[in-house]
Parts: structure tokens; C-alpha cells; sequence
């Protein structure tokens, strides 16, 4: 396979995902990012771990999308991730939901 191939082999496969994400968007109450990976989820979880310089967070949601193109199964039951880095929760308003047409 050459480099051009591979090129647009992972560009189908992010327009794919993309359009994915816009399909499943509204199922979803939270947007989590963490340092590896983003995810829509219904339920979250966010918990500060550790003493004094040496904190981790440990974030666990149910029923969830994961953003990752590789992964062959995107919706997950359950996730745990715990991570060194800042992790970001949001809560989606519902006019954050709609994806303009154009």
C-alpha cells in the first residue's frame, strides 16, 4: 500500500467516523475528553485520586461512544480510564446537539 493510499484510506475512515458521530451525537447527556481519547456518554463519574503532588483522575461512565477510528466497536457498555493528565466533562445542551445542515 503506498503512503498516498494509506493517506486516503484514513481520511475515508475519519469522514466515516465523522458522520458517525453526527448520527449518534444526540443520544448522548456528556462530552468526556481525556489525554488519549473523547467520548459521549449518558453517565460519568469524575474522581480526583492521591495525596498532595501525586493526583490522578479516575473517570467511569456507562454507556458510551468512543471517538477512535480504529476501534471496531465504538459503543461501550462500561469504561474506566484513569489518567495523570486534566480530564474534561462537559454537559451537552440540547441546542449543542444540532449539527447545521450546511
Amino acid at each position: 500500500m503506498s503512503a498516498e493510499e494509506l493517506e486516503k484510506y484514513e481520511s475515508d475512515m475519519e469522514l466515516s467516523l465523522y458522520r458517525e458521530y453526527r448520527d449518534v451525537v444526540g443520544l448522548f447527556s456528556y462530552v468526556v475528553e481525556t489525554e488519549r481519547r473523547f467520548y459521549l456518554t449518558n453517565n460519568v463519574d469524575l474522581q480526583v485520586r492521591g495525596e498532595g503532588a501525586d493526583v490522578y483522575f479516575e473517570v467511569t461512565m456507562s454507556d458510551a461512544w468512543v471517538w477512535d477510528m480504529y476501534r471496531p466497536a465504538r459503543f461501550v457498555k462500561n469504561v474506566k480510564v484513569v489518567t495523570f493528565k486534566d480530564v474534561n466533562v462537559e454537559e451537552l445542551a440540547k441546542s449543542d446537539l444540532e449539527i447545521p445542515k450546511t
